[in-house]
């Protein structure tokens, strides 16, 4: 029989032991702690008597980690909510795209991030996750995410990290959000969390991101089979525990959404693809590769040359004119809104990868329809949501209207997501 409460007994030792190691590890660091708020913004009074909402993403969260590696205190949360058989990323399955069509309910090619690396031909420049400047300049996004839904609507918002928190996105921000730092130590990051919900009502925020960047760094690393990757799962499920507990101490009705951006899986690391040698690198430039290359034509006219080329000499990959990529994906031309998929996307047929060297352990990027190991987690717990509910596989950008249904805002512009798709698990 399973007894909850000797469970979580005991993964409370193990937490404060990873945790007193996490942030040993980070106590000698400098840190910039530096909270960005906005002291004129207030919750209206209809807002204050909204529920609470903490998002939280676990990066690289594969959908069967939890039971894996035994992830005891999310099992044990998720089975008084929801849990999800898997949530099925958006196409590429990466971290950027994927953390912003969870936060906005659009695919890709329709909010604009679709790659962590891409380039805009209107812009003349590429846009990388690890560009500063780019990552912070609200123009690269479209669509309006949560927070800035819910800031529109005269309740508040707070980011402890998450794609897109760092732009003015619409001209608008949360009103308490931090510049991504991963030096700031999870104890200060959910000491924050409790910091906010424990203001004034005006001042106090409705809607909360909360994010960890494992387990995906280990499974890059070791991949999903290692025992690094174990300890990271174990690590996030600590953190779970230390969150809840501390926010419980608040008394506030606060719901938990807690999902990933994508899975992991091992990749043929003794075989690698390597860059075609048809492509002239004169004429077309590689923005991303990895699980998917994308090629970029600096004059049009050599495109259908290329494809044409690639087609007769493709082995272990597919070759596709932007046009022409399959419609499950979302990711064809007549998706791309803001014109910026490659010209040609060559998609390798996994395990492979394209590298011209040994690739690391563990990969993601695959179509989501044809690898399961890219599907991503969610679990939900909280007064909102039914008890001891499990649902089949859904897309990530469902996710979106539930938030705002359950919030009690108001969708403003078209979205991908549905709201009938969740709406059965809640009360």
């Amino acid at each position: 029989m399973f007894d909850k409460n000797n469970s979580i007994l005991k993964a409370a030792m193990v937490a404060c032991l990873l945790l007193a190691n996490t942030n040993l590890a980070l106590a000698q660091a400098p840190l910039d702690t530096a909270q960005h708020i906005n002291i004129s913004s207030k919750n209206s009074i209809a807002q204050q008597k909204k529920p609470y909402v903490i998002l939280i993403s676990a990066d690289g969260f594969r959908h069967d980690y939890a039971k894996k590696y035994n992830a005891t205190n999310l099992l044990a949360l998720s089975k008084d909510g929801v849990q999800a058989e898997s949530m099925i990323p958006s196409y590429p399955s990466v971290t950027f795209p994927n953390h912003y069509s969870i936060a906005t309910g659009l695919y890709p090619a329709h909010h604009g991030l679709v790659n962590n690396t891409f380039y805009d031909k209107k812009k003349d420049t590429k846009y990388s996750m690890g560009a500063k400047d780019k990552v912070r300049d609200g123009s690269w996004y479209e669509g309006t995410p949560l927070w800035v839904l819910a800031e529109q609507q005269q309740m508040l918002a707070a980011n402890m990290f998450w794609v897109g928190s760092e732009a003015a996105i619409k001209n608008t921000r949360a009103t308490y959000y931090y510049d991504f730092n991963e030096k700031i130590n999870v104890t200060q990051r959910i000491q924050t969390i409790k910091e906010w919900l424990s203001l004034p009502e005006e001042r106090r925020p409705h809607f909360i991101t909360f994010y960890v960047s494992e387990p995906d760094h280990a499974g890059h690393s070791y991949g999903p089979e290692a025992p690094e990757t174990e300890r990271a799962v174990k690590m996030v499920d600590s953190i779970i525990y230390k969150l809840t507990e501390t926010v419980k101490s608040t008394g506030l009705p606060v719901n938990y959404v807690f999902v990933s951006d994508h899975g992991m899986t091992a990749v043929d690391r003794e075989n690698p693809i390597p860059t075609p040698k048809e492509i002239d690198m004169e004429k077309f430039t590689i923005p991303s590769s990895g699980t998917m290359m994308d090629i970029q034509a600096k004059n049009k006219a050599d495109i259908l040359p290329l494809y044409t080329e690639l087609k007769k000499v493709a082995k272990d990959y597919d070759v596709y004119l932007k046009a022409d990529v399959p419609a499950e994906l979302h990711y064809s031309a007549k998706d791309d809104k803001l014109d910026r998929i490659g010209d040609i996307l060559l998609l390798p047929h996994w395990p492979k990868v394209f590298s011209n060297r040994k690739p690391g352990a563990g990969y993601h990027g695959f179509e989501p329809l044809k690898v399961k190991d890219m599907h991503a987690t969610f679990l939900a717990w909280g007064p909102a949501f039914k008890k001891g509910v499990q649902i089949p596989s859904f897309e990530n950008v469902n996710v979106y209207p539930l938030i705002a249904q359950i919030l009690g805002l108001k969708i403003t512009e078209e979205i991908d997501g549905k709201k009938a798709t969740l709406q059965n698990i809640l009360k």
